[in-house]
């Protein structure tokens, strides 16, 4: 398959000043990452507060440029500036707070507001509104103010706002960090939707283990590197070292940790608590 993100050496410094100095100090707040991203698949990146992950995102859009090493959106390099377009048509972004991305006083309206800067012809801005919104179950919300609907359902606006503009892939910053369980629950069934039915490339950022236990591939970022990789179940069989990189893991998949500790003979890596079950039946 071919890869439509792909990372290379990838490095990013800033400048920062502290309170009583005139000297600045650069901080490197990526460093050598090495990541492909095939076509089509379910991508989550996982770190505390400070980690990078987020600089990592914003890498893959344009929002930033590279310091160092390249990354590529579809064979496209996007520390060029003539081709920050094609990069942002390629990749489309969704951030923590819809309320940052929702412009429009209309739903239907926001969500055309994308194609439309793109020179969408106006028939076909309506088509893909319409399909959009039916792909993240928010059709029937039209017509309705954005300002009276809930979190998890403004973020499917913000989704759906993304989809509009056809893009191959959609990068996700902590799209889920101010909504309930429920809202969760939502946002992420629209993800796997899109990303099996339609075939959209996902790249999922956040800090909740259990929205990664359906990824195709993890990584596990720390102090700007990439400190782990793999499946979820392999990232998941690892608990303490989670635990030392400062993050948790699926309630379930601790208790069995739990279990295999006691002495309990069931599989490393449990995810679910199907699993749990069957393993302990």
């Amino acid at each position: 398959m071919a890869s439509i993100i792909k990372a290379t050496k990838l490095g990013f410094d800033y400048v920062k000043y502290a309170d009583d100095s005139e000297t600045p100090e650069k901080v490197s707040a990526i460093r050598e990452i090495d990541l492909t991203v095939e076509k089509g698949d379910f991508i989550a990146v996982l770190g505390h507060n400070g980690s990078g992950k987020s600089t990592l995102a914003k890498h893959i859009n344009a929002l930033l440029v590279p310091t160092r090493g390249t990354m590529w959106v579809d064979g496209i390099d996007t520390g060029k500036e003539e081709e920050l377009w094609k990069v942002r048509q390629k990749a489309g972004m969704v951030f923590q707070n819809p309320d940052n991305q929702i412009i429009g006083t209309v739903v239907d309206e926001d969500v055309g507001f994308g194609p439309e800067n793109l020179g969408i012809p106006t028939d076909d801005i309506w088509g893909r509104v319409e399909d959009a919104l039916a792909k993240v179950g928010m059709l029937g919300f039209r017509d309705r103010s954005p300002n009276r609907l809930s979190g998890g359902q403004k973020q499917r606006v913000a989704i759906a706002g993304v989809v509009a503009m056809h893009p191959e892939c959609i990068v996700l910053d902590e799209p889920t960090a101010m909504l309930d369980p429920n809202g969760r629950k939502e946002v992420l069934e629209v993800l796997r939707q899109l990303n099996k039915k339609e075939g959209v490339t996902v790249l999922l950022i956040t800090h909740y283990m259990e929205e990664v236990v359906f990824a195709d591939h993890v990584y596990v970022m720390d102090a700007g590197r990439v400190v782990m990789e793999g499946s979820p179940r392999e990232i998941f069989s690892q608990v303490e070292r989670l635990k030392e990189l400062r993050l948790t893991v699926p309630q379930v998949t601790e208790l069995a940790w739990e279990l295999r500790k006691s002495g309990v003979e069931i599989p490393e890596g449990i995810l679910t608590i199907e699993e749990l079950v069957d393993a302990l039946c």
